[in-house]
């Protein structure tokens, strides 16, 4: 018996009466909680679902995705939280690829028609025979025919379910890659590789938390980095999870305060939106750096100036972590108990080995740059249907992860950048992430974005896009100087511009694929 589900189930025993989710004057006890999604677990299993079943989910951070997330793993079902920003004709794919049996679908709100845009992905869907809507009114009929809603669907059912006991290697969840390098891939992650990495992030951060763990849910449920290390882990520890429907800094701040939160886990793009905010409000710090006790980042390399601009104003810690949804996520991290070094991802974590390797899989030189190479207990099963993608990746019984990274004498390790946003300058490597970091130093810098654009000579040169602090006047020739200064000839961006936002992604990542697609119409306008 080894359901990922347990993790809640065993906290219903141990405080049942304390607040396991919180959002807006909704607050659910663990009883509740458990109870609610035992009643999802019976209405599915009426409706046909079984063992094995795929079971798709679109929702925000409301505490629907919770109750139906682990409802659904309860039947012994695999759970494929969907992007809540796909179009119908992306859920479409995803529930036709994931041979979803039922789709569950949050009904939106304004600037986010989900229910509609869901419901025509389901319609164009061969293989999906039920639509769920979840609506706020548990009483309300749905408008699409032929369809049900999450309230009806739990009407009379028991609030107690006999959870199935699925075996350590039975798929739990399906997480869709971003499809960057071509149409998303679903990642089987089995309840072993969950459970796993869910105990590892519990211990890699409760020891410093102590007895009381609040934490602010800001990152998406949907997302593999927000599911693990803040959704399972922190119930799995009998925490509360204090939900964010979207992250917005100033709404951050406050509720931070408020709930005396005490756990913080984001993306890079969140520290920076909560610094500028308070910089640009002179805002005290202070009611929030009296409960804080820890955060954490990872998703995308943290500027190293942000991180001691953000300590300095919260007085708090942060500990950078590496992973991926092939790995469930967590593999690398700075571990309490060791030197923290800003910069560094850290040290593989319990049960992982990791290793760099140059392009014919042979282990580079301590301090050269290779691709990190993991294998442990929180890689994935496989791509779904994707036997050949999944030999690719996982050549030699390693997961490839496509991130390049150095490893100092102590055994950190420091992100050098993605494989893939590698910038071959006239025959040099340039990596993006570095320049990043040299931009972030400038005064006037408060967020930077570096790409490679097409050259006939070169193949590709240098561009940077950078978002100015308010009040900021640098121009675009006193920052070329600049970085002429800071940076080696062959590295320094040739092209700069300056912009009042980057396009990201729902988990806050910077979209240099979209960078690249808008320099591209450019050239051809």
């Amino acid at each position: 018996m080894l359901n990922l589900a347990m993790l809640l189930e065993d906290n219903v025993g141990k405080h049942p009466d304390r607040d396991a989710i919180v959002f807006g004057g909704t607050r659910l006890t663990y009883a509740h909680l458990n109870a609610a999604a035992c009643q999802v677990a019976n209405g599915l299993r009426a409706r046909g679902i079984v063992p094995g079943d795929k079971v798709a989910l679109s929702c925000p951070n409301v505490p629907y995705f919770p109750i139906a997330y682990y409802g659904i793993l309860k039947t012994g079902a695999a759970a494929v939280p969907l992007n809540v920003l796909l179009s119908s004709r992306e859920i479409a794919y995803h529930l036709n690829d994931s041979d979803a049996k039922a789709y569950c679908c949050f009904e939106g709100g304004p600037g986010l028609p989900l229910s509609e845009t869901g419901y025509a992905g389901f319609t164009e869907a061969s293989g999906c025979q039920q639509f769920i809507l979840m609506t706020a009114d548990p009483a309300a009929a749905t408008p699409f025919p032929g369809t049900t809603t999450l309230g009806a669907l739990m009407h009379g059912q028991p609030t107690t379910f006999e959870t199935v006991a699925t075996a350590a290697d039975d798929t739990a969840v399906i997480l869709y890659t971003s499809g960057t390098t071509g149409r998303p891939k679903g990642a089987e992650l089995t309840h072993s590789n969950m459970l796993m990495n869910a105990l590892v992030s519990r211990d890699l951060y409760l020891p410093k938390i102590g007895e009381r763990n609040v934490a602010l849910m800001a990152l998406p449920l949907f997302h593999v980095f927000g599911m693990t290390v803040v959704l399972n882990a922190v119930l799995f520890m009998g925490g509360t999870l204090v939900l964010m429907a979207r992250f917005d800094p100033g709404a951050a701040f406050e509720t931070m305060a408020q709930e005396r939160v005490t756990f913080f886990s984001g993306v890079p793009t969140m520290y920076w939106g909560l610094l500028s905010h308070v910089q640009k409000n002179s805002l005290d710090t202070t009611p929030i750096a009296e409960n804080l006790r820890l955060c954490i980042s990872g998703g995308a390399a943290l500027p190293v100036e942000l991180l001691h601009n953000f300590e300095r104003a919260f007085g708090v810690a942060i500990l950078e972590g590496y992973g991926l949804s092939e790995t469930s996520p967590v593999i690398c991290f700075n571990q309490l108990g060791f030197e923290r070094k800003p910069g560094s991802i850290g040290r593989p974590v319990f049960g992982t080995e990791m290793r760099l390797v140059d392009d014919n899989d042979q282990d580079v030189p301590r301090g050269q740059p290779g691709e990190i190479i993991a294998r442990g207990h929180s890689v994935m099963k496989g791509y779904y249907k994707r036997p050949e993608a999944t030999a690719e990746a996982m050549r030699g019984g390693w997961f490839h992860t496509g991130d390049i990274a150095n490893q100092d004498a102590d055994g950190y390790y420091y992100i050098v950048d993605r494989k893939k946003d590698l910038i071959l300058r006239g025959g040099y490597n340039v990596y993006p992430r570095e320049l990043e970091e040299v931009l972030m130093t400038h005064p006037a810098v408060s967020l930077a974005a570096v790409i490679g654009v097409p050259h006939e000579a070169l193949g590709q040169e240098v561009k940077a896009f950078i978002i100015r602090k308010p009040g900021a006047t640098v121009t675009v020739e006193e920052m070329s100087v600049w970085c002429r200064q800071q940076m080696a000839q062959y590295k320094y961006p040739r092209h700069i511009e300056f912009c009042d936002s980057l396009p990201m992604t729902a988990t806050g990542k910077v979209l240099k694929r979209e960078l690249a697609e808008l320099e591209a119409r450019k050239t051809t306008a």
